[in-house]
């Protein structure tokens, strides 16, 4: 069901709106604003709840949306992935946040409560690089690889001077130091591409398929990013994976790709993005992507977290169809982009992925 024209017009005034406030002095939630708000025909309240690694990027997209639109607001609670996707198949949430999109057997299944019907939009809107990040005094850096991270990770390697890192760090002088990593507790789509990671990259030295629940029983867990970046910066020797925008003051780890070491960074994440196929079999606003994680190319991040905005696209209430394109279109514009960027320290997307977005967006009715 194509979005109707006043849904249109008021997405386009929404970008407007934006566009203008993005000409002035920038304020704290990232992203520019005006003082004063800009006209606006939108209205009512959207309910989200989902990823907890959008948290930042959210905070300076529902800003900036409210100061254009002075007569919406927009409710964006970061519960997790895993806890998003339940409450959209319950109709709990307008729309959500997700680290990965709904597989093929969740799409099979439909019955999406927030939904008129089993079409939904799917919208990579937030490519982040995952970090390995850890807390170990004195030292800021370290280069691993996947099957050195992923031994960590499954317990084989337990000591900070062990010589599969001391090997690939000669200049640096490890101590002799117990490792504790920390992972997620929750169902996480940050986990799931983590683990997607160790599986396709680490080989024999990760058994376990990825998943958004953390294979491994026992060891330091945590609700949410934040909550393991806390337990690691709270902690002697821990290690972490979470999302980038969250570990600073951390110690970080360059990653092993095509036989060099590749910092993190939001342009070395986004490489892998550019040239990631979608997924087959879905529907004209469905834009799962299929993403490489075993990736040899140079220069690439290959933790990359490519997380969704997901909605429906077709509500039974007009209004909250109009206000979810329009708030899908603002993300998706490059004062969007660039907000969550300078909040969040996400890679904005390409002009050619946005153009498959603003197609899509245009389905919601």
């Amino acid at each position: 069901m194509k979005i109707s024209r006043i849904a249109q017009a008021g997405a386009l005034a929404a970008v407007a709106a934006l566009t203008l406030a993005a000409c002035s002095a920038p304020n704290e939630s990232g992203g520019g604003t005006t003082d004063e708000p800009m006209d606006s025909s939108l209205s009512g309240t959207l309910d989200a709840t989902g990823a907890s690694s959008q948290a930042a990027a959210q905070e300076a997209w529902v800003a900036n949306f409210q100061t254009a639109n002075p007569d919406v607001t927009v409710n964006y609670e970061p519960t997790g992935s895993g806890t998003g996707r339940e409450n959209f198949i319950s109709g709990a949430s307008n729309f959500i946040g997700s680290d990965r999109a709904f597989n093929d057997e969740e799409i099979a299944a439909g019955g999406f409560g927030a939904c008129a019907s089993d079409d939904i939009v799917e919208l990579p809107l937030y490519i982040s690089p995952v970090a390995v990040a850890f807390n170990v005094e004195g030292i800021e850096s370290l280069n691993m690889d996947a099957a050195t991270i992923a031994g960590i990770f499954a317990g084989d390697i337990t000591n900070w001077n062990d010589a599969a890192i001391a090997d690939a760090n000669p200049d640096v002088e490890l101590p002799d130091l117990a490792i504790s990593p920390v992972h997620r507790s929750d169902d996480s789509g940050t986990t799931e591409t983590f683990t997607s990671y160790l599986e396709a990259a680490a080989g024999g030295a990760w058994p376990y398929e990825a998943d958004g629940v953390w294979p491994i029983e026992g060891g330091e867990a945590a609700q949410g990013t934040s909550g393991v970046v806390d337990a690691t910066r709270n902690g002697s020797g821990t290690i972490v994976y979470a999302d980038a925008s969250q570990v600073g003051g951390l110690g970080t780890v360059s990653v092993g790709v095509g036989g060099e070491y590749v910092p993190y960074s939001a342009e070395a994440a986004a490489m892998i993005v550019d040239s990631a196929p979608l997924v087959p079999g879905r529907g004209p606003g469905d834009l799962a992507l299929e993403i490489d994680y075993s990736t040899e190319e140079p220069g690439v991040y290959p933790i990359a977290l490519v997380s969704y905005l997901i909605g429906c696209q077709s509500y039974e209430d007009a209004n909250i169809a109009e206000l979810v394109a329009a708030y899908f279109t603002y993300i998706a514009s490059p004062e969007g982009q660039d907000a969550a960027a300078e909040n969040a320290g996400s890679a904005p997307i390409s002009d050619t992925l946005r153009t498959q977005v603003d197609e899509a967006i245009a389905l919601i009715g």
